[in-house]
């Protein structure tokens, strides 16, 4: 519920296209990251998966692999 509704439209659907094609395949740590994400700033978390600004190391992965879904379905 946390990846639709957001605050930012943009994010909603970039979140809630990546939740409905990857949620069901992460495993426990992965989902643990995926949460942790949730929790930073819709205009943070915009930036970095558009490009703008680079991701924390420790969200890189995860937030280059929304980056592509998200690219995908465009």
């Amino acid at each position: 519920m946390r990846s639709i509704r957001r605050g930012i439209k943009e994010m909603d659907i970039i979140l809630t296209r990546y939740s409905e094609a990857r949620l069901a395949t992460l495993g426990p740590d992965q989902l643990d990251l995926y949460d942790r994400l949730l929790w930073e700033n819709d205009q943070d978390l915009y930036q970095w998966v558009t490009g703008q600004v680079a991701a924390p190391v420790d969200y890189a992965d995860l937030v280059a692999d929304i980056a592509r879904l998200s690219d995908a379905s465009r």
